[in-house]
């Protein structure tokens, strides 16, 4: 594997106390490299979906153990261990544990052994890269102003999410700031893209179940079409919602399922289409559940067919707070250098990070995967692939971002 050269920025910039931090901090993730590539792997080839995540959740306990890192359960599936000086300020690191329902398509060795399971959304870098952070900060604890919390957190990839868990659980109790990455095989590695304010958008999931008597369909005048009702539903409903909600919410409906009947001359008595609803402004989702439910109704009620609507409100944006973004991007720099740290657009893509961010401030950078001229792979999809040099540039700006972050507060 070769190696990605990280920039430096001008120890003028920087405070010595931290300096010295952050080079110690390389220091130590240039040393455990190898095996945060090995964990990786190990964690790609054993992906457990949501609410699942128990040998995952095994491993990590196990790697902090062995560095004398005793980690506390967080939720049923999820791990939190603080590092460093108790009565200090603490600052929260977070990863995701669970990986999807969808096969492993690639050929490396570390492909997935579960049938039709894959981390295909990039958890296994986000563990391995929080793993490396907290053991080079646990190697430098008698240093460090203040704790580090490292998050383990599982079931990111369903709606409501674990990160609702996490915080009842305790996560963010007394913490100060918290810091997150994702992986973004759009960007290369070595890059990690990062903007203030919005960086995601909010996401629900929407599930309508239509019922009505069934019939032939030669007499569709006799019974309810429903069929015809499921069809009308699938396309007007995006666009009803385009019209009713400001377009700057960028208000996005896409089916992911539409399913009714067996056979062509019978009107089914149950069809069903379910999917997302995504918008950029936070104002818009708070509106969006009720527009939804009364519009769904108002489109289906003259087929005289029932809806049963099963909306569930997953996340909202998760919105860089203003110092936590500058912090995070100090970190960057400090790891890449400045030609590393790139501006980034808002996206409809869901986060529950951002509920982290409802309590406390915080931000989130994109973590580039892909190999510079290699092919750009899509996330959520089986051939998704990652240039590993990604992990121990992720423990880096982790740590480091906790470092700046304990060293603001403290000399607050």
């Amino acid at each position: 594997m070769s190696k990605v050269v990280l920039g430096v920025v001008s120890s003028s910039s920087i405070p010595p106390a931290a300096a010295d931090l952050h080079a110690r901090i390389r220091a130590h993730v240039e040393e455990l490299t190898p095996e945060l590539v090995e964990l990786r792997r190990d964690l790609h080839a054993h992906p457990e979906l949501s609410w699942h995540e128990e040998r995952t959740s095994g491993v990590v306990a196990k790697r902090l153990a062995e560095a004398g890192l005793d980690a506390k359960p967080l939720g049923s599936t999820g791990l939190m261990v603080d590092i460093g000086d108790q009565d200090g300020p603490v600052v929260a690191l977070r990863a995701d544990l669970d990986a999807l329902p969808v096969p492993d398509l690639t050929t490396d060795p570390w492909r997935s052994t579960v049938e039709g399971v894959a981390h295909a959304c990039g958890h296994d870098v986000h563990t391995a890269g929080l793993v490396g952070a907290g053991l080079a900060l646990h190697r430098l604890a008698a240093d460090l102003p203040g704790r580090v919390r490292l998050v383990f957190q599982p079931a990111e990839e369903i709606m409501p999410g674990g990160a609702l868990l996490s915080v009842t659980s305790g996560a963010l109790t007394d913490v100060a700031r918290i810091f997150g990455l994702h992986c973004d095989p759009g960007i290369d590695v070595g890059t990690l893209g990062l903007r203030e304010g919005p960086l995601t958008g909010a996401a629900d999931s929407l599930d309508v179940r239509l019922t009505g008597r069934g019939g032939h369909t030669s007499r569709p005048h006799l019974t309810e079409d429903l069929t015809f009702a499921l069809g009308k539903l699938v396309t007007e409903l995006p666009a009803v919602l385009s019209r009713r909600l400001d377009p700057r919410a960028g208000v996005s409906v896409v089916w992911g399922l539409v399913r009714a009947g067996s056979a062509m001359n019978v009107i089914p008595a149950v069809g069903r289409a379910a999917g997302t609803v995504r918008m950029l402004d936070a104002v818009a989702w708070a509106d969006a559940e009720q527009l939804v439910r009364e519009t769904i109704e108002q489109i289906v009620g003259p087929y005289g067919v029932d809806a049963e609507v099963i909306y569930v409100r997953g996340v909202p944006p998760v919105v860089n707070e203003h110092v936590s973004t500058n912090l995070l991007g100090r970190a960057i720099e400090a790891v890449v250098g400045e030609d590393g740290h790139q501006s980034t657009t808002q996206s409809l893509g869901g986060e529950d990070f951002a509920w982290y961010l409802e309590h406390v401030p915080g931000a989130m950078a994109r973590l580039g995967t892909r190999t510079p001229g290699g092919a750009t792979y899509d996330l959520h999809q089986g051939d998704l692939r990652v240039d590993e040099r990604a992990a121990p540039i992720a423990a880096q700006v982790l740590a480091t971002a906790a470092v700046e972050a304990l060293t603001l507060a403290r000399d607050a």
